[in-house]
């Protein structure tokens, strides 16, 4: 058991590290990137643990649903696998329906960052990357 949690331990370290590098590279104090990636850091290390299994997941939305769970889902402040299977399924909505899912996406695709001071501060990229997705 503590050789497990050893590693586990050293699994997080090396994600910190990993994943402070933009912040740092954008001119953010070392020890202020790593705080910021932290929690994000181990939750991804628990990824690893036995339960993170794939997993089949069957849901039925309305149209009025779906957009809310987008707007939620495809936020950058979502968990990232969560986020990554929302986006590529708006990618798919918006080929099947372009007009029902034009404006589909995180809330701050078409307004203020509902997120307020928790806000990932990249609204604009955001925008533009949901506009452009699912064109060919």
């Amino acid at each position: 058991m503590e050789e497990d949690q050893k590693a586990y331990d050293d699994l997080v370290e090396i994600l910190i590290e990993e994943n402070s590098k933009e912040y740092i590279e954008m001119g953010l104090d070392k020890d202020k990137a790593r705080k910021k990636v932290e929690k994000q850091s181990i939750e991804d290390a628990r990824y690893v643990f036995p339960n993170a299994c794939e997993t089949k997941i069957v849901f039925t939305m309305n149209v009025r649903t779906l957009l809310h769970f987008l707007s939620l889902r495809c936020c950058n402040r979502a968990q990232w696998e969560i986020r990554q299977m929302a986006t590529e399924m708006l990618r798919q909505l918006k080929e099947i329906s372009p007009i029902l899912f034009k404006n589909a996406g995180p809330g701050c695709v078409y307004g203020p960052c509902p997120e307020g001071k928790m806000t990932c501060g990249k609204a604009k990229e955001v925008r533009e990357f949901f506009k452009n997705l699912g064109e060919k």
